[in-house]
């Protein structure tokens, strides 16, 4: 799935699709001419002249050019425009991970309620703030949401959780599970934490995980080896293991950290 991008196709009244004025507005923020702006970027005045007015399109070159030039968040909305994801720009330029988050994860200071006698303050390293999304990822035999690019979606609050149970920080995130097939490790409606940094399959043999698949969404399932093939499986006999062969249209997100939830 590519980085989200909600106006590439459209136009204003005059016709001007919606790429044309992200860049010219891009360009008058800078407060740059047509000829200082395509300097910037390795390109002419006259291209620039060109897809300011929509007659031309943007190389995809041109694109991750106008990505680097515009830092957080204008970037992730050119770079998407070239079909990247996310992940596939954090590949290649890791530190866009930290620059993503950083406002995302904050040290938290814990108190006391009730205490009146002053006690010794906490310190800041002793819990993390952990976004907590909107989605919700399936078991075994319940579909999760098609949501491929988590880092592109906006957390609808934070949770503080001690920091030895999030060894990356900056890659964690919670989110809710659907249906009961993990049970009774993970239930209908827990709360997971996700270290998203965790995918190699090799070394989560045996471990919880999500992956995600466009067609069926998230899935929260224990990742095993059988014959040199490595599938996800539930901790419920009844229900089928899924194959994470090449070609399967599988990618894992990342490691189940912990769950939690609330009591009835």
């Amino acid at each position: 799935m590519a980085l989200c991008v909600t106006d590439m196709g459209l136009r204003d009244k005059s016709g001007i699709p919606g790429w044309s004025l992200k860049i010219k507005t891009f360009r008058d923020n800078l407060n740059l001419s047509q000829f200082e702006f395509a300097k910037r970027i390795g390109t002419s005045a006259m291209a620039v002249s060109r897809w300011e007015r929509g007659i031309q399109k943007v190389p995809a070159n041109i694109y991750i050019k106008l990505g680097n030039l515009a830092g957080d968040p204008l970037c992730w909305y050119f770079w998407g425009l070239t079909g990247l994801r996310t992940e596939d720009v954090m590949r290649v330029l890791p530190a866009t991970r930290l620059r993503l988050r950083e406002n995302r994860v904050a040290k938290v200071l814990v108190v006391r309620a009730g205490h009146r006698k002053k006690v010794p303050a906490p310190r800041e390293t002793d819990f993390v703030a952990i976004p907590f999304l909107p989605v919700h990822a399936g078991t075994p035999g319940v579909g999760g949401d098609l949501a491929a690019d988590l880092e592109q979606v906006r957390p609808d609050s934070m949770w503080a959780a001690p920091i030895h149970w999030c060894p990356n920080p900056n890659a964690t995130v919670c989110f809710q599970v659907k249906g009961n097939s993990m049970a009774p490790v993970i239930l209908d409606g827990n709360i997971i934490a996700v270290d998203t940094s965790e995918t190699d399959h090799e070394k989560l043999i045996g471990k919880v995980v999500v992956a995600h698949s466009s067609e069926k969404g998230l899935l929260v399932s224990r990742l095993m080896m059988f014959d040199h093939t490595v599938a996800l499986v539930s901790d419920q006999r009844e229900y089928e293991s899924v194959s994470l062969a090449s070609g399967s249209g599988w990618r894992i997100v990342g490691k189940v950290l912990w769950c939690t939830g609330r009591m009835s």
